[in-house]
C-alpha cells in the first residue's frame, strides 16, 4: 500500500468515527434525509431527563419561598408574637419599605425535609417534606424611592437566637452595605442573631463568642453609610448591641425593651427576681438615658422615623446630603422673634419654637429628646438643604447649663453630622457647665472636655447664632472652635467669663465683708446694688460689638435669611471640595 492509499484510509475512518458519534442510535444511515420537523418530533417524544427550562429547580425555590412567606397561625411562635402585639416579620418589611421595592437575599435559607418519592415514570426523586426558614430576613429595598438594605429579625423562630439562623446572611448584608455604599437598616427583635445554651447541644461542643460583622459595622459608621436601627421586641445581647451602635436609633414603646440579659440571667447574677423586661429594660428607661435616641409610639411610627431621618442624609460620607425643593421663603421674618427672648435674665423662653421660627416649616426632627435634655440636637433644613441643629435648653432643670449627659448628646450629634457632611447650625444661651456635688459625681467636666475635643477635631461648617448668654469653658468651647467664626449674636446676648449673679460675690467678696461689717447688711446690699448696675452698663453687647468682641449684632427678624444664605454658601462652593478630600482620604471623619 502506497503512502496516499494509507493516507485515504485514515480519513475515511477518521469519517466514519464521526459520523457514529453524530448517528441516533438504530437510526438509518440516511436519516439526515428526512424531514426537520420529523426529526424534531423523535427527538421530543424520545428525550428523557430533567426539563430544559429548569422548572423543576425553579418549583422548589418557588415552594420554599411561598412556605418562608406564608405564617404557620398554629405555631407558638407566631402565636406568641401576635398576642404580644407585633407584627409578623414579613409584614414588618411591607410596612418598611415601598411597595413592591423588596429584594430578598437569601430567601430560601433555612432547613428543609426532604423526601423520596417515585414519580409517574416510576423513578425516584426528592421533594420538599418541609421547611423552617432562617429567622432573619435581608435584603435590598425603597425608603421613599432611596435603595437601602436591610436586616429583619423573625422572633416567632428561636427568638432570633444564632442557632435559629445562618450569621453568614447578616454579615454578606453588612458587607454589601460597605461595599456599594447603602444605607443599612436593621430591624431588632431578639437575640439578632446572638446565642443561646442550646446551640452548644446542638453542635455538641462549646465556643468562645465572636464577634462577626462588626468590623464592617464601625467601618459603616465612620464611613458615613447611615445605619438606623428599630427595637421591635426584646433586644438581647447582640441585638441590643447591633441597635445601639446605629447612627440613629428608635424603639417602639408598645412592645420595645433593651436588656443586655433577659430576666432570668439576671435572677442568677444579682439575685434580682420577679422582673419584666420593661422593667428591665424598657424604653422609657432607654430614651431617657441615651442608649436609644428616639421613642416611637408603635411599629409604624418606628417606621416613619427611620423613612425622615434618612431623608436628611446622603448615601455615604463621600456624597452630599439630599437637597429638596423648599416651599418656605429664604427670607421670611417673624416677628416672634423680637420679643421670644425675655428682658429679664431670670426668665425663660421655649427653644424649641426659637428653632421652628428659623428652619424650614415642619422641617426640625429633634433626636434625643428624653435624655440630655440640658441639650437640644437634631436635623432640619434651610431652603431645603439639610443641616444639623445644636441648642442649649434654658427650660431644663440646669437652667441651660451643660451637665454630663448634654455634652454627651452633643458630642454624638457633631460626630454624626461630621461622618454625614451636614453643617451645623446652633443656637447659643449657655451659662456654663453644670455646678454642684450632682454635676462633679456624674463627671462633668470630664465629659465637657470630651465636648470640646468633638468640637475641634471635627471639621464641618458650623455657623452660631448667640441668642442670649456665653460664659465660661463651656461658652467658649461652642463658640471659639472654628477659625473664622461664623456667627452672629442678637441683642439679647449676655456674656462673660461668670453670671453677675455669683460672679460679684465671688470678684468683691472682700468689698462686700467690709461694707457688712462696717454698716451691716443694708450696707452690703447697697454697695452689691451699685456694682451690680455699673457691671449692667459695661456688659451691654453694644460695648462688646465696639470692641469688635462680636462680629455682629443682628436683627432677630433676619435670622433666617442671614443662615440661609450661609448654608447655601455651603453645599454651593465648599460642599464638593470637601466630598473630594472625603473621597481621596485626605480628610477623615470618626464617629465609633
Amino acid at each position: 500500500m502506497t503512502s496516499d492509499d494509507s493516507t485515504s484510509q485514515r480519513a475515511r475512518e477518521r469519517v466514519q468515527q464521526v459520523s457514529s458519534h453524530i448517528a441516533r442510535p438504530g437510526s438509518p444511515e440516511d436519516d439526515a434525509s428526512r424531514p426537520l420537523t420529523d426529526r424534531r418530533r423523535r427527538k421530543t417524544s424520545g428525550s428523557a431527563g430533567p426539563p430544559a427550562d429548569y422548572s423543576d429547580t425553579l418549583g422548589q425555590i418557588a415552594k420554599l419561598e411561598g412556605l418562608a412567606r406564608t405564617p404557620d397561625i398554629n405555631h407558638r411562635g407566631y402565636a406568641r408574637q401576635k398576642k404580644a402585639g407585633k407584627l409578623w416579620v414579613h409584614e414588618r418589611v411591607e410596612a418598611l419599605l415601598d411597595d413592591g421595592s423588596l429584594q430578598e437575599i437569601g430567601s430560601v435559607t433555612g432547613d428543609v425535609t426532604w423526601a423520596k418519592v417515585k414519580g409517574e415514570d416510576g423513578a425516584e426523586k426528592e421533594v420538599i417534606a418541609g421547611f423552617t426558614p432562617s429567622n432573619s430576613i435581608q435584603g435590598y429595598g425603597r425608603l421613599d424611592g432611596r435603595k437601602i438594605v436591610f436586616t429583619a429579625d423573625d422572633y416567632t423562630l428561636r427568638a432570633g437566637h444564632a442557632d435559629g439562623a445562618l450569621w453568614e446572611k447578616t454579615l454578606y448584608v453588612e458587607k454589601l452595605s460597605l461595599s456599594l455604599r447603602l444605607p443599612i437598616v436593621k430591624l431588632v427583635d431578639g437575640s439578632s442573631g446572638g446565642g443561646s445554651v442550646t446551640s452548644i447541644r446542638k453542635n455538641g461542643y462549646s465556643y468562645i463568642p465572636p464577634l462577626p460583622g462588626f468590623a464592617q459595622v464601625i467601618a459603616q459608621l465612620n464611613s458615613g453609610i447611615p445605619n438606623l436601627g428599630a427595637v421591635l421586641g426584646p433586644a438581647i445581647g447582640l441585638g441590643a448591641a447591633r441597635v445601639t451602635a446605629c447612627h440613629f436609633s428608635v424603639i417602639a414603646a408598645n412592645i420595645g425593651s433593651l436588656v443586655n440579659a433577659g430576666p432570668q440571667v439576671v435572677k442568677g447574677a444579682t439575685f434580682e427576681e420577679g422582673l419584666t423586661m420593661a422593667e428591665l429594660g424598657g424604653a422609657d428607661m432607654h430614651c431617657r438615658n441615651g442608649t436609644i435616641d428616639n421613642m416611637a409610639r408603635d411599629e409604624h411610627d418606628a417606621f416613619e422615623q427611620i423613612r425622615r431621618v434618612l431623608g436628611y442624609l446622603p448615601n455615604s460620607g463621600s456624597s452630599s446630603p439630599p437637597v429638596i425643593k423648599s416651599g418656605d421663603t429664604p427670607d421670611r421674618r417673624e416677628e416672634a422673634l423680637r420679643t421670644l427672648i425675655p428682658r429679664r435674665k431670670e426668665r425663660m423662653y421655649d427653644p424649641r419654637r426659637l428653632i421652628a421660627l428659623v428652619v424650614d416649616e415642619l422641617s426640625f426632627f429633634e433626636i434625643g429628646g428624653l435624655w440630655g435634655t440640658t441639650a437640644i440636637v437634631g436635623l432640619a433644613r434651610l431652603d431645603g438643604r439639610p443641616v444639623g441643629i445644636v441648642s442649649n435648653n434654658c427650660e431644663s432643670p440646669t437652667g441651660g447649663a451643660l451637665d454630663a449627659l448634654g455634652s454627651q448628646k452633643i458630642t454624638r450629634h457633631l460626630k454624626l453630622c461630621d461622618v454625614m457632611n451636614l453643617p451645623v447650625l446652633q443656637f447659643v444661651d449657655v451659662p456654663g457647665y453644670a455646678v454642684g456635688t450632682a454635676a462633679e459625681r456624674s463627671a462633668t467636666m470630664r465629659h465637657g472636655v470630651n465636648l470640646a475635643m468633638a468640637y475641634y477635631t471635627t471639621t464641618m461648617p458650623i455657623f452660631s447664632v448667640v441668642t442670649r448668654r456665653v460664659y465660661g469653658v463651656a461658652g467658649g468651647v461652642m463658640l471659639d472652635c472654628r477659625d473664622p467664626r461664623m456667627r452672629v449674636a442678637w441683642p439679647s446676648g449676655d456674656w462673660g467669663s461668670l453670671p453677675l449673679k455669683g460672679g460679684i460675690e465671688a470678684g468683691h467678696a472682700y468689698e462686700l465683708k467690709q461694707a457688712a461689717a462696717k454698716g451691716g447688711q443694708n450696707m452690703a446690699d447697697e454697695l452689691y446694688a451699685k456694682l451690680e448696675a455699673e457691671y449692667n452698663v459695661l456688659m451691654s453687647p453694644v460695648r462688646t460689638a465696639n470692641a469688635f468682641g462680636v462680629e455682629q449684632i443682628i436683627d432677630p427678624l433676619d435670622t433666617r435669611s442671614i443662615v440661609c444664605n450661609w448654608v447655601s454658601h455651603v453645599y454651593e462652593e465648599l460642599m464638593e471640595e470637601r466630598l473630594a478630600r472625603r473621597r481621596a482620604g485626605t480628610l477623615h471623619a470618626s464617629f465609633a
